[in-house]
């Protein structure tokens, strides 16, 4: 059932007051029926660096917030979303497009990354040393704490607009840095609810602002100069442009990628085929850990083949409402058309589509290619849907380098029961992450993610999110007795 009782017209909110702009709006779409189902107010352009300073003013509120009122107060998000997490769940079906099942799990995953920033705000601890390393040293020691880094700028994508904020906003409260969050002009109800729970919290008036904003006035986001941490998750040609213009500011940049799966010989292909099947295709591929190419040992191509196409054969694509769909529309019919037009481009440099291929509107069948060219745009780019590229390996050590030569460097997944392998791989790819027996689309929200060359600097996961939201002080002591 889609979601019910939507407003005509939502607001924006700075801290708990809700704001409504009937003049300038976004569109809220049902990706599913193609069909404007609301409106949510956009910041106008005049007003938004007056936020900003409002917000940037509390600063000081925040950094005496006690920790223990910090938890508390995440605590409390976490439970408010728990308690509406069947209408957030049909929100992101409405918004994204994703299924029900994908749905409910991005919630899921948020409330325990709001709970996880919970139990971090009160272990934020610090260090002492005695400092006396040498003789002009004697009777020193130091004291280091971490303090607010200061107004942190959040910039979320569409494909998974809950839990992405909620990894920004959670570190941000645990920390004490006041924030304004920008969500997609594709997906800007999903912030709005998010505002109203946070204005149903004690968190010090005014410390945040979740801002829908027209393109126009995205710029603002990151050049303010009141900013002091750019917190991106979305396309490497936004990011490293947000990156150039930020001048003295600290950027965290979550970019995107094509993870590459690596299938050994020696592996359970039944467990392998199931898992690259989810990798590929849940979220309807839209992430940027989606299993992208899948390089197979010879020995079992074949096999490992017939069983991924058996298995992707069941997917069931359509109504994202339905309990029984996996696959829904792509968040744009544009995105269809594009990933279309690629899959074309393979075919016509001799690539075979070995399921799939075909588009209907927004929807883009679940497809499988191999004797993919190494420059097709399905091979080197970031598909951004529900398309795997398939290759046979002989040699493994040729095949990590093989996956080194992509211009992205997220998460690679390797299956294998060699153990030497799979610390062989860990300690040769140029990737943020690997995962051993299992797809590269694996996230614990409590884990360093991120990743190198193109997929961009930095990594989220809450304390390290902390780590990037805070700066060191430090006390230095010198002994100088009783005086």
């Amino acid at each position: 059932m889609a979601l019910q009782g939507l407003k005509s017209l939502y607001p924006y909110y700075v801290g708990k007051t809700p704001f409504l702009n009937p003049r300038n709006s976004l569109p809220v779409v049902d990706k599913y029926s193609g069909k404007v189902v609301s409106q949510v107010s956009t910041v106008p352009p005049e007003d938004l660096r007056g936020i900003i300073d409002k917000v940037n003013r509390t600063q000081k509120k925040l950094t005496a917030f006690p920790r223990y009122e910090r938890k508390r107060v995440l605590l409390d998000i976490a439970s408010k979303i728990k308690l509406n997490s069947e209408k957030l769940a049909q929100l992101l079906v409405l918004e994204v497009g994703k299924s029900i099942t994908d749905a409910r799990g991005e919630i899921g995953r948020a409330i325990d990354t709001f709970t996880i920033s919970a139990e971090e705000a009160v272990r934020q601890g610090g260090e002492f040393q005695h400092a006396d390393s040498s003789a002009r040293n004697h009777g020193t020691r130091t004291i280091t704490s971490r303090y607010p880094i200061g107004l942190v700028s959040m910039i979320v994508p569409f494909n998974f607009p809950i839990n992405l904020a909620a990894h920004k906003m959670g570190p941000a409260i645990a920390v004490g840095c006041p924030f304004i969050l920008k969500p997609s002009e594709r997906t800007p109800l999903s912030a709005v609810l998010l505002g109203e729970i946070l204005s149903e919290v004690d968190l010090p008036e005014d410390s945040y602002a979740l801002l829908p904003s027209e393109l126009s006035t995205a710029p603002v986001f990151s050049t303010d100069e009141r900013i002091k941490l750019i917190s991106f998750t979305g396309s490497a040609k936004v990011g490293w442009e947000i990156k150039k213009t930020s001048g003295k500011k600290k950027v965290c940049l979550e970019l995107g990628g094509n993870a590459a799966a690596v299938v050994d010989s020696n592996v359970n292909v039944d467990h392998a085929a199931a898992r690259i099947y989810w990798g590929a295709f849940y979220s309807n591929g839209e992430s940027c850990i989606s299993v992208q190419k899948v390089k197979v040992h010879e020995d079992i191509y074949d096999q490992f083949v017939t069983k991924l196409i058996e298995k992707t054969k069941t997917i069931v694509m359509g109504n994202p409402y339905d309990e029984k769909t996996f696959l829904g529309p792509l968040i744009a019919e544009s995105e269809a058309i594009r990933l279309e037009r690629w899959v074309q481009e393979a075919q016509n440099q001799g690539a075979k589509v070995l399921l799939g291929g075909k588009r209907s509107g927004a929807f883009f069948e679940p497809t499988i290619m191999s004797d993919v060219p190494p420059n097709c745009h399905i091979s080197c780019e970031e598909a951004f849907g529900p398309v795997c590229v398939l290759e046979k390996y002989s040699d493994f050590r040729a095949v990590i380098d093989k996956v080194n030569t992509s211009q992205y460097g997220l998460q690679t997944g390797i299956f294998t029961k060699d153990l030497h392998k799979a610390f062989y791989a860990y300690d040769n790819l140029d990737v943020g992450g690997v995962v051993i027996n299992d797809v590269p689309s694996v996230r614990v929200d409590a884990m360093p993610y991120g990743g190198v060359k193109d997929s961009g600097l930095g990594r989220e996961g809450i304390t390290y999110a902390m780590e990037d939201m805070s700066e060191i002080r430090v006390m230095v002591l010198k002994d100088v007795g009783l005086l």
